[in-house]
């Protein structure tokens, strides 16, 4: 019985979840993009670790995995808790509670989703050049996704990494947010790690020139 609600929750959560996998549209497109950007402050810094998805076309399937779930019709939200893992094609998510919360009215979907305790964020971003995947990964101990928005907020000493480059709060009210371009600003005190590795001809000349040690 509860897979069976687990899963009627999944098929509803399915077309609203693929906006959060999705490429947000242009600026020309936007009705809101013609309105002023506010400024930004000293402690806000705007870096994009997560890059940006292809839009999905067709049905995508989510899978909700989870020890306990509740579902409350009344307030049209579910409750997932214990080991919670959601499964999709474009991004993996653990945590160990889901409360998902699902608009009233003839246009039903997903209206807030907010995953608490250990969260982890996963999406592997496809190289052009045909290279291995990229992979993001965002940690906190509270995510908020809105759907209106597109926007994921992630609170709690959050952290993202991207390959080798890593971005860290260093106040455990820093804010950070990934909107559907994968951009992330951050709201409050941070670090940011940039590793570069030598190139591989750099270090061939290197050894070459070095001389071998006598015997």
């Amino acid at each position: 019985m509860r897979k069976l609600a687990a899963s009627i929750l999944a098929i509803t959560l399915t077309v609203a979840v693929q906006l959060l996998g999705q490429t947000a549209v242009s600026p020309s497109q936007s009705p809101a993009a013609s309105a002023k950007k506010p400024e930004k402050n000293a402690t806000e810094k705007t870096k994009n670790l997560f890059g940006t998805d292809k839009t999905t076309n067709g049905p995508v399937t989510t899978e909700i995995y989870a020890d306990e779930a509740v579902f409350d019709s009344n307030k049209s939200m579910g409750i997932f808790s214990g080991h919670v893992k959601v499964a999709d094609p474009r991004f993996n998510l653990q945590s160990e509670k889901l409360t998902v919360f699902i608009r009233k009215g003839e246009s039903q979907g997903l209206e807030k989703a907010i995953a608490e305790g250990n969260v982890a964020l996963v999406r592997d971003r496809p190289d052009a050049n045909g290279r291995p995947p990229t992979r993001a990964v965002g940690r906190s101990e509270k995510a908020t996704y809105i759907a209106a928005t597109g926007d994921v907020e992630l609170t709690g000493t959050p952290r993202v990494q991207e390959g080798p480059n890593t971005h860290v709060a260093t106040s455990p009210d820093t804010v950070m947010i990934v909107n559907q371009n994968g951009q992330l600003t951050t709201h409050g005190p941070s670090r940011t790690e940039i590793r570069q590795e030598p190139k591989t001809e750099e270090r061939q000349k290197k050894a070459q020139a070095s001389p071998s040690p006598k015997p």
